[in-house]
């Protein structure tokens, strides 16, 4: 779980840097394509929809842009044919990496990422050769200040929740994937608003990394996290507490 969190809190705080770049935008308009295209153009009775609604607004998207994506998605108009790709491959020091893709052209996709895999000095690798690593995982971000420790912990378990975890300034509920809505849910009705949330995937094991490694690593993340066709990013590094602190991440 380290080097999962150790990423997702460096992407947290990257997000609000790429909020003000606009860099955003066109993840969260496939994320909206995807979850109109899955369950319908309602966010009343489409919770990743409307989930994917909020992530839209916080990341200051304008309100007639989240609308087209959403009919995209729902076919009304032309622009939602994305395909949906898992990429598993190798970083720097052996750090299996998996990314998941929204993309509406895979002969573009697929070189773009298999490059950045390798200045960095990684390997994209064939279908299954990481995945088996992980675990597919609900993961949602509370705010510290949001709430206490056992309060949310009592709410998290009673949605369906396996545990709740601290994680820097957040707290970090995990859940299996079909408890994600119940979950959120929850949250929802106690009025706890979340600092993100997503199905992703949790490293089973961790391998350690430092100096020179770390920083590749860090490096190729933040490239594919960039990526305009890459939604999110896992991977089964950790990185010591006194070496990110040297790193100053």
């Amino acid at each position: 779980m380290a080097g999962h969190s150790h990423w997702a809190n460096i992407a947290h705080k990257k997000s609000a840097i790429d909020n003000k770049r606009g860099k955003l935008w066109s993840k969260l308009s496939k994320a909206l394509i995807v979850a109109a295209k899955e369950g319908g153009g309602d966010p009343a009775t489409n919770l990743k929809l409307r989930y994917a609604i909020n992530d839209a607004k916080a990341g200051n998207m304008p309100k007639d842009t989240i609308e087209r994506s959403i009919k995209k998605g729902t076919g009304e108009l032309e622009g939602g044919n994305l395909e949906q790709v898992l990429y598993e491959g190798y970083g720097p020091a052996g750090v299996a990496v998996l990314c998941e893709i929204l993309t509406d052209n895979r002969n573009r996709t697929a070189p773009e990422v298999r490059k950045i895999f390798e200045v960095a000095g990684g390997k994209l690798g064939a279908t299954g050769c990481v995945a088996w690593m992980f675990d597919r995982k609900s993961l949602v971000r509370v705010a510290k200040d949001k709430i206490g420790e056992d309060a949310l912990m009592e709410l998290a378990i009673e949605a369906g929740a396996d545990d709740v975890r601290t994680e820097g300034e957040l707290y970090e509920i995990i859940a299996e994937p079909e408890s994600y809505a119940t979950v959120c849910s929850a949250l929802e009705a106690a009025s706890i608003t979340t600092e993100g949330s997503e199905i992703t995937r949790i490293p089973k094991d961790t391998v350690d990394i430092s100096g020179d490694d770390a920083r590749r690593v860090l490096k190729m993340m933040t490239a594919l996290d960039d990526h305009d066709d890459v939604q999110t990013v896992s991977a089964n590094f950790n990185i010591p507490g006194d070496v990110m602190a040297e790193l100053q991440l």
